[in-house]
C-alpha cells in the first residue's frame, strides 16, 4: 500500500470507502473516485453502467521502506511516530479482547495491516 501510494498517490477517504477484499486492487480512475445517477441497482447487480469518475485529491507518502524486529521497530516508532505494520489475522486474533496479543505461527500470510503506535505498556481502555 506505501509503495502504491508513493508512486500514484491514493484518494481520501471520504471518495471510496475501503473495503476488505483480498487482492483486490483500484487500477482505474472510476475505481478510485466516483459518483452515480439514479436509479439504484437492483439487488445483487453494481450499478457501474450508471457511475462515471469525478476528479479527487490525491495524497501521496514521502518514502517508505520495510522494517524488521522489535528494536527496529521501537527505534523507528520513537523517532518518527506512529508505523504500518502487516499482520497474520487469525481466528484468535479475531477474538482478542485486550493486553498483549502473542500467537506463534508456522506459515505467516499477511492479511490486515495494524497502526503500531507505542511499546513497553499494556493499553487498559
Amino acid at each position: 500500500m506505501y509503495e502504491y501510494a508513493f508512486n500514484h498517490g491514493i484518494p481520501d477517504s471520504s471518495c471510496m470507502q475501503y473495503i476488505a477484499y483480498n487482492l483486490q486492487t483500484a487500477d482505474t480512475d472510476i475505481d478510485m473516485c466516483r459518483d452515480c445517477s439514479p436509479p439504484p441497482p437492483a439487488a445483487g447487480e453494481s450499478g457501474i453502467e450508471n457511475c462515471y469518475p469525478v476528479a479527487h485529491r490525491k495524497y501521496y507518502v514521502n518514502e517508505y521502506y520495510k522494517i524488521k524486529g522489535a528494536d527496529q521497530m521501537k527505534s523507528d516508532l520513537a523517532r518518527y511516530g506512529p508505523i504500518g505494520c502487516g499482520i497474520h489475522a487469525t481466528d484468535e486474533f479475531d477474538s482478542y479482547k485486550g493486553g498483549i496479543y502473542s500467537q506463534h505461527l508456522n506459515h505467516i500470510l499477511i492479511n490486515h495491516e495494524i497502526s503500531v503506535v507505542g511499546y513497553g505498556k499494556t493499553y487498559t481502555g
